[in-house]
């Protein structure tokens, strides 16, 4: 009895592969679409590259906690932290992260590091292209992850004026 079954089973499964095989293919446009992301749709809750955000005045958000180099399980963020200085701000707190570095060949995207930033410094953002043959490349910096500073009016160097 359980020959015929594996033999049923197998006549199934079979059955679907030719019906699926006959069927037109249903692709993405992803990499001819239009936009930015070359016509990928994601959900809200996707997890892509990581971004590090600015304030309304254009200073950097990481205040160099070190909260998500703790809370990231595969230790794969790396931060060092130094201090403001009257005539050059980078970040409205007394510290900043001067060197903030984070390694996607050890990454899982788990999103610990973005709930444990108390200043929403860290978040994921959309790029999903990080496909790469060489190892040293995976190893993004702050300035591949800060957002620019597109829009705001010289702020960062407004405020260093005033203080002077």
């Amino acid at each position: 009895m359980s020959i015929v079954r594996n033999i049923a089973g197998v006549a199934k499964g079979m059955s679907i592969t030719f019906r699926e095989m006959l069927q037109p293919t249903e692709v993405e446009n992803y990499p001819d679409g239009p936009g930015p992301n070359r016509g990928a749709h994601f959900q809200d809750r996707f997890r892509g590259a990581h971004v590090l955000q600015r304030d309304e005045n254009g200073l950097e958000k990481c205040v160099a906690c070190f909260l998500c180099a703790a809370a990231c399980p595969a230790n794969c963020i790396y931060i060092e932290a130094a201090e403001n200085t009257a005539e050059q701000r980078i970040s409205s707190a007394e510290r900043y992260a001067k060197v903030y570095n984070i390694d996607y060949n050890r990454c899982i995207f788990c999103g610990y590091c973005v709930e444990a930033c108390p200043t929403d410094a860290i978040t994921h953002g959309h790029g999903f292209e990080l496909a790469s043959l060489n190892a040293t490349t995976l190893i993004y910096r702050k300035e591949d992850m800060l957002v620019q500073a597109i829009g705001l009016p010289h702020s960062a160097e407004a405020k260093a004026d005033a203080v002077k």
